[in-house]
């Protein structure tokens, strides 16, 4: 399989686990706030995306006690397990009652090594 067929094959299902995510994000507002406005019911222009969260990317906040850092993301991340386990620890801890940036339980150092694991094996050659 050529290398941009199975980034495509990649980006689709991380576009799949995307929407999964946020149609779990819009039930559980749903359940915990009635009152909360639906989400296709802002305009582009309305949402307010920082300058640095390119298209196909997110901002995540790696939160460990004190310490801090937050990063933005690639939509592919959706598919690696390591990341989804940290989203599934961030439903244990948060549930789906986050207000603003999506907080992952863990320290920076960790999903640092995530991300920098996948982008390292993105790069060997064939």
């Amino acid at each position: 399989m050529s290398t941009r067929k199975s980034r495509e094959i990649e980006r689709n299902k991380a576009m799949a686990m995307l929407r999964l995510l946020i149609q779990k994000l819009q039930k559980g507002l749903s359940v915990s706030a009635p009152t909360a406005p639906d989400l296709r019911e802002f305009s582009r222009e309305e949402v307010q995306v920082p300058d640095d969260v390119s298209e196909g990317h997110f901002a995540v906040l790696a939160v460990k006690g004190e310490e801090t850092k937050r990063f933005v993301v690639e939509l592919d991340y959706l598919t690696n397990p390591a990341f989804l386990m940290l989203l599934e620890k961030a439903k244990e801890e948060y549930g789906f009652r986050q207000k603003g940036a999506l907080q992952i339980p863990c320290p920076p150092e960790e999903l640092q090594k995530i991300l920098d694991d996948r982008r390292e094996k993105t790069f060997l050659p064939l």
